[in-house]
């Protein structure tokens, strides 16, 4: 082992680390982005002063980050709710199916017992 290295990380933690900075990364470019807004919207407002202008940009910023907040909770519920709805779904095609399949099997080998007894039938 090479001094200075630890053991390999496991690859779920590899993938929870990389989600983890590419969650940090969107979130600092959304920030960045409602800055630029907010300092958009101050230089349509000529007179506004500084500390006026700092204000409004921290305003904007808060709601604006807020507003994404609610947005990104309410996505995330309605997608739980929709995976559970899948999931219950899936569970009833998947019930179905092995009945299905059940019945084909119980039919396929009555039809074989069938033809098994007429031939035993018939060769006597």
């Amino acid at each position: 082992m090479i001094r200075g290295r630890g053991p390999r990380p496991e690859p779920g933690q590899v993938s929870a680390l990389v989600a983890e900075a590419e969650g940090h990364l969107m979130a600092q470019a959304h920030i960045d982005e409602a800055h630029r807004e907010a300092e958009e919207l101050c230089a349509g407002l000529p007179w506004l002063t500084s500390a006026q202008a700092e204000d409004l940009t921290h305003r904007y910023v808060q709601r604006r980050l807020d507003f994404t907040r609610r947005m990104l909770r309410s996505t995330v519920e309605r997608a739980a709710q929709l995976r559970q709805e899948y999931e219950a779904r899936y569970a009833v095609l998947r019930r179905d199916l092995f009945r299905r399949h059940v019945a084909c099997a119980c039919a396929v080998l009555a039809c074989a017992g069938g033809l098994g007894a007429l031939a035993g039938l018939l060769v006597r």
